[in-house]
């Protein structure tokens, strides 16, 4: 395989930048330069959307279903096949631990290639409605599901390979072409995959091509550019209005999947002892960087004093450190910026409330962008720790006095990406459940994450689904051909 972090994928080549400029990947637990990658110009980013436009208007990759097939089966493939030498890449660029690789940091990702694999083989791009007369004359109606164009695939850092893979599979599944633009922090993870995709499947040049920059400006081009259809996009909900509004002038299709605070409610006849420690832990998992992790954990005032204490005997313990130690459940935070956002969040919860564990810049490493597991509570519901996306193991206790209190605090954020509810009642955890206005919800530990389940939020977490068949539609445009009804 081509030395990774070395070449962009455009037109079906590898290649460098215009002029050879690159910018440094870093390795957020040592702070070290671990390689130079591409730094993408703007008339490299226009070459990959002219790639791509060319690819999807003149090869027949939208309407050849099994190529399609055929070409996830061998990246699918070839990627386990180079799952070491990635799995060190993922650790190294963005510090995830190597104990959560197996998961949906690397080796479970891979296999999700397999839920779009399998919809080729059944989904239903065609299908005819039975003849009947309208305006007095007899039609019969085709209904077709047609690839909605070039796509523009605009990746964040904590999950990296993961959201490539769900992106670009899901619009190569439906047809489409793409231009995957992945974050600054985390350019090895989509290079890695131009690279195996150039080296090891039959794709049509252009279908499939990956740019890497750290200019916002040459990055924007992709959320305006008249000839991208679509615009996907895993990131910040502050990005999100962003690229919406750059998507606008041209009316681009935009599927948006952005931040969450999400809230786990405990029901008053929920069993303490035997959640929280989990929820504790979970909001630590590598370092609170993800966006349906359970961040406020709200309980029955009565129990408050109970629930916290159950919280800090678990989080002081949460084993954190090198990301190469296998026994480590988190790591550093991606970078010095997002380090110092998270302790300014710490800074503000001492002032409004209370801060039970952590919650001050650590000393236990000279280098590397690390921080505390970090217990907060006694802290007003419309806090700014209880409002915005800390993105850190930082977990926030909140009291409510009934199950209506209790709906109004968890809904009340302008997030709606996930929740959870526990309760001895498994009816009455459902009726809640029903009720939250998020995309999606647990009841009494139940795992909704899975390649058949639409992922998304409600509110200003997002628009559209991820993974499903909903995941494929998200890339189709519909097509409605009348006709006269064929004879027999």
């Amino acid at each position: 395989m081509t030395k990774l972090g070395e070449r962009m994928f455009i037109g079906g080549e590898l290649v460098a930048a215009a002029g050879g400029r690159t910018f440094d990947n870093i390795n957020p637990a040592t702070e070290e330069v671990i390689g130079a990658v591409p730094e993408a110009s703007a008339a490299d980013v226009e070459r990959a959307i002219a790639s791509a436009r060319r690819a999807f208007d003149t090869t027949s990759w939208s309407t050849d279903v099994e190529l399609r097939r055929r070409c996830l089966v061998q990246l699918r493939d070839a990627l386990r096949a180079n799952v070491e030498e990635l799995r060190g890449l993922v650790v190294a660029e963005i510090g995830v631990p190597v104990m959560l690789t197996g998961g949906i940091a690397l080796e479970a990702a891979i296999g999700y290639f397999d839920h779009y694999i399998g919809l080729l083989d059944t989904y239903e791009f065609e299908r005819v409605l039975p003849a009947k007369d309208i305006f007095g004359g007899p039609s019969e109606r085709i209904i077709r599901r047609e690839a909605a164009g070039v796509v523009a695939a605009i990746t964040p850092w904590n999950y990296p390979f993961y959201l490539n893979i769900c992106k670009v599979g899901a619009a190569l599944a439906a047809g489409c072409t793409v231009v995957l633009k992945p974050a600054p922090d985390s350019p090895w993870s989509a290079l890695a995959l131009g690279a195996i995709a150039a080296e090891h499947t039959d794709l049509p040049a252009g279908v499939f091509n990956v740019v890497t920059t750290s200019d916002t400006r040459v990055a924007s081009l992709l959320t305006s550019h008249p000839d991208v259809d679509a615009v996907t996009l895993t990131g910040s909900t502050v990005t999100g209005r962003r690229v919406m509004a750059a998507a606008a002038d041209t009316v681009k299709r935009v599927t948006l999947e952005l931040g969450g605070k999400s809230a786990a409610v405990l029901l008053d006849d929920a069993p303490l002892e035997a959640i929280i420690p989990g929820l504790a832990g979970g909001v630590c998992t590598h370092a609170g960087q993800g966006c349906t992790q359970l961040t406020r954990l709200l309980v029955p005032r009565s129990r408050l004093d109970d629930a916290v204490g159950l919280a800090a005997a678990v989080m002081p313990n949460i084993p954190w450190g090198d990301p190469t130690d296998p026994k480590n459940l988190m790591g550093p935070v991606i970078n010095a910026a997002q380090r110092d956002s998270i302790h300014r969040f710490y800074e503000s919860a001492a002032k409004d409330g209370r801060v039970v564990v952590g919650g001050k810049p650590t000393e236990r490493f000279d280098r590397g962008y690390f921080v505390e597991p970090t217990l907060i509570t006694d802290i007003d519901p419309k806090a700014s720790v209880a409002q915005e996306e800390i993105f850190g193991p930082a977990l926030v206790v909140l009291p409510y006095d009934d199950d209506e209190d209790a709906l109004r605090v968890a809904d009340g954020t302008i997030f709606g990406l996930s929740a959870a509810v526990f309760s001895a009642d498994t009816d009455r955890a459902m009726a809640m459940a029903r009720r939250f206005r998020t995309g999606t919800v647990s009841v009494n530990g139940a795992q909704w994450f899975d390649v058949e389940s639409p992922f998304g939020g409600y509110k200003q977490s997002g628009i559209g689904r991820e993974w499903g068949t909903e995941g494929l539609e998200d890339f189709l445009e519909v097509k409605t051909i009348s006709r006269p009804p064929v004879a027999g």
